[in-house]
């Protein structure tokens, strides 16, 4: 009588979990423009600005601070006259130009911008995508061990399990993350499709492989780290850079 008890409420969890995500109200909005040439600064100075040069003058870029980066900001509408794309980039410790190579894509071209050596490199650094995934994942991985704990999960293969499972999700979902750009503007939604896709893999993965408590108790626990994850990583997203 137990055990059936235990699976209906086991199964009406699971059917309540589905709606959420299958039961989702229809949202139209227009989509913000993404930008045209986005800079990245690692520590930049206070007093940093970055302009374009247009038909006899110079445009600012929009200044977006992170934590330990700044993000400097170009967009296609104000670029129309703009000429060989000139970048002016001027400071207390002095100004220089640097020349962008045409043509280039419409939307998205992203630079760093290194300024010891006055110079800029297409893309984001290798290192910087490296320290910027082991950090997420990291932080990720001390929020939902805490709740695998007070889950009372103690068994050597049990945590193996976790170790292993949270690796592969979490690291593909914040690999996945990284190819993004630093200013997407819709990157919650992009979070929380990755999170979905993550908790169905767990909770096959966890229901199978831990056998240290029932299944509703595992299966619980799946559902509150995931939800502090997607909390915790909407929270992240906004602070640290992407």
């Amino acid at each position: 009588m137990a055990g059936a008890m235990t699976s209906k409420a086991f199964l009406t969890i699971i059917i309540l979990v589905l709606t959420v995500f299958v039961l989702t109200p229809v949202c139209y909005g227009n989509s913000a423009e993404p930008p045209s040439i986005l800079i990245i600064v690692d520590n930049a100075p206070d007093d940093l600005e970055i302009s374009i040069r247009l038909d006899n003058t110079y445009a600012k870029a929009m200044k977006t601070d992170k934590v330990v980066e700044t993000y400097f900001t170009f967009y296609s509408h104000g670029l129309r006259t703009a000429g060989d794309y000139t970048l002016r980039i001027s400071s207390g410790s002095g100004t220089f130009e640097i020349s962008l190579d045409k043509p280039m894509k419409l939307y998205n071209n992203i630079f760093t911008l290194d300024l010891n050596n006055q110079t800029l490199t297409a893309g984001k650094s290798v290192s910087r995508s490296i320290f910027l995934v082991s950090l997420r994942l990291t932080l990720t991985l001390l929020i939902e061990a805490m709740a695998f704990w007070l889950f009372g999960f103690r068994a050597k293969k049990s945590w193996i399990v976790f170790l292993i499972t949270n690796l592969i999700t979490q690291g593909a979902l914040n690999i996945w993350i990284n190819g993004f750009t630093p200013l997407g503007s819709y990157m919650i939604l992009t979070l929380i499709f990755g999170e979905i896709l993550v908790f169905i893999v767990e909770i096959m993965a966890f229901l199978i492989l831990v056998q240290e408590h029932r299944r509703i108790r595992t299966f619980l626990y799946v559902i509150i780290a995931n939800l502090l994850s997607l909390f915790a990583g909407g929270y992240i997203i906004t602070v640290l850079p992407i």
